[in-house]
């Protein structure tokens, strides 16, 4: 890592607070300026690459930037305990991270797709050669983009609130009515919670309302908005298991698809479900949880990744204490080499949560 240009020791500052007073700041992390084709992207990597096990990648959501969309789970005590085996790679869109400068005017904002080809770059110049992917909602799609263009870089996804569709042709008329009567922050928080969380969740949904309004410019904000807004359709296929697997378009890792029951991006989730191959895909609809998973249900998104990675032989379970102690090993967890891994579906859920077939 001494052959890095950019590197940055900065002092984190918090940014939300949990229910019990813990800042959701970043510790033990290095954060670089990444030079790409298009701009620079602001990259907070926490640890350091584990053998050849892949990095965890992440890429937040519209409104959000890292600290606000992962922290609460990267923090959570369980989550810390698996990700001490992975090295961790933060990134955040161009122009979302905390004390990002306002774009100058006439600044062309980087479409999904740029968005996505910036990655392997990045991915390069931090010496890293392989990822599983953690994205949410915007964030999603733009690894779904990245795993579909360059496969031999991602080994697995998390896709939390995925959406595969471009807006039709309606859905684009009342985005711009809705634009003429309502603000950019009612917008994105609507893009995040269903009506009845806007209206029952107040804390969260007043820390998240403050946070958005805030803490990233709104103008950058409004241009990552708009280019997810514009996005094309993710060209997947449900593939025939021992027919075409190898002729249709799809994700070609494993894929755990993550939902709250109550979020706005169910039907959403549910369709990128049925364009993979369920072979290698699941579906996890989690129970008394909206639009922020990750923030609301720390422990059973952890316990879930945690069998995620096992099932791909990365996990080895004689080094998960407490997440051992407190659940039964995940029937798909292999030994403990690092370079032993199988390509399989993932296991099995975790308690509390909706597992649905694919």
């Amino acid at each position: 890592m001494e052959e890095l240009h950019d590197v940055q020791l900065t002092e984190i500052k918090p940014l939300l607070t949990t229910q019990n007073g813990r800042n959701l700041q970043d510790f033990n992390c290095q954060e670089y300026d990444v030079e790409t084709t298009h701009c620079a992207l602001h990259v907070t990597v926490r640890g350091v690459a584990k053998g050849n096990r892949p990095t965890i990648l992440t890429y937040h959501d519209v409104g959000l930037n890292h600290k606000s969309c992962f922290n609460s789970l990267f923090n959570y005590e369980d989550m810390q305990e698996v990700t001490r085996h992975f090295s961790v790679m933060h990134v955040d869109a161009p122009g979302q991270q905390e004390n990002a400068p306002a774009f100058p005017n006439g600044y062309h904002y980087p479409s999904m797709d740029e968005l996505a080809a910036m990655l392997p770059s990045v991915l390069t110049q931090l010496q890293v050669t392989s990822v599983i992917g953690i994205g949410v909602g915007a964030g999603a799609y733009i690894l779904s983009k990245l795993a579909l263009n360059e496969p031999s870089l991602v080994e697995g996804l998390v896709l939390i609130n995925i959406d595969p569709c471009a807006k039709g042709w309606m859905d684009w008329a009342v985005s711009k009515v809705s634009g003429w009567t309502s603000n950019l922050v009612d917008l994105v928080m609507a893009h995040h919670f269903s009506s009845d969380e806007l209206t029952e969740n107040k804390e969260l949904i007043q820390t998240y309302r403050l946070h958005i309004s805030q803490d990233i410019p709104l103008d950058n904000l409004a241009m990552f908005y708009c280019s997810y807004d514009s996005r094309t359709e993710l060209q997947m296929e449900r593939p025939v298991p021992g027919l075409n697997e190898d002729a249709v378009n799809t994700l070609r890792c494993p894929a755990l698809l993550v939902v709250g029951d109550a979020s706005p991006a169910v039907d959403a989730v549910v369709e990128c479900n049925s364009r993979l191959n369920p072979t290698k895909s699941t579906l996890l609809k989690m129970a008394d949880c909206g639009g922020l998973p990750q923030v609301v249900q720390p422990g059973k998104l952890s316990e879930a990744f945690k069998y995620f990675v096992q099932g791909m032989g990365y996990m080895p379970t004689a080094g998960m204490t407490r997440l051992v102690r407190s659940r039964t090993h995940s029937a798909s967890s292999v030994g403990t080499g690092d370079g032993v891994r199988t390509r399989s579906s993932t296991g099995t859920p975790p308690e509390g949560a909706a597992p649905t077939s694919p």
